[in-house]
């Protein structure tokens, strides 16, 4: 019976690694993955899933607009799985379509992306995945600038961190840092 998976994580923890990981892991095997990801994060291409440390595949750009569940139901052969990045910037409507996948192609999906955004609140894709996902994970990673767990996400412009603003913003390691609540309000501390 196929599930949908939600692992999310602070940035820089290795979500993206994770994916290209278990895509490789499938298709050792002979099994066949489909790689999705948001087609607002075009920074290394569009649709390209790449990871910090170098590591890049092609992927299926996932528009506000895409019909998730058609294009997976039109393939011309079924995938072992289907793995998304960014999943944050889903829309609930594209969540509740990767259930159907789920629940109605029994194909598994496993959805990485962040929870929450630089003000703490949730993304609509992470929310509805926090509600439909079968299995929800934390993929963990450490504070910027001290040993703790980091759960938040700290938008930073010319080396200040910032409190306001839109909700989405590309950016990697030179916009954002990974820190714990203590650094997010404090991060000179």
């Amino acid at each position: 019976m196929a599930q949908f998976y939600f692992k999310y994580g602070a940035m820089n923890s290795g979500k993206t690694i994770e994916i290209l990981k278990v895509a490789h892991n499938y298709e050792e095997q002979g099994k066949d993955v489909v790689i999705m990801t948001s087609a607002l994060d075009n920074r290394d291409g569009f649709g390209i899933v790449s990871s910090r440390i170098g590591m890049r595949r092609d992927a299926i750009a996932i528009a506000t607009d895409f019909d998730v569940f058609q294009y997976v139901r039109n393939l011309a052969k079924v995938p072992y799985c289907i793995l998304i990045d960014e999943a944050q910037f889903l829309t609930k409507e594209q969540v509740i379509a990767f259930s159907r996948v789920v629940d109605e192609l029994d194909i598994p999906v496993m959805a990485f992306g962040l929870k929450n955004d630089f003000l703490n609140h949730l993304f609509e894709g992470s929310e509805a995945l926090l509600l439909f996902a079968d299995k929800i994970e934390e993929i963990k990673t450490i504070c910027h600038y001290c040993s703790k767990k980091a759960i938040m996400n700290l938008r930073m412009v010319d080396g200040e961190p910032v409190y306001a603003g839109q909700q989405i913003q590309i950016g990697g390691n030179e916009s954002y840092r990974a820190v714990c609540r203590r650094h997010y309000f404090k991060p000179e501390m």
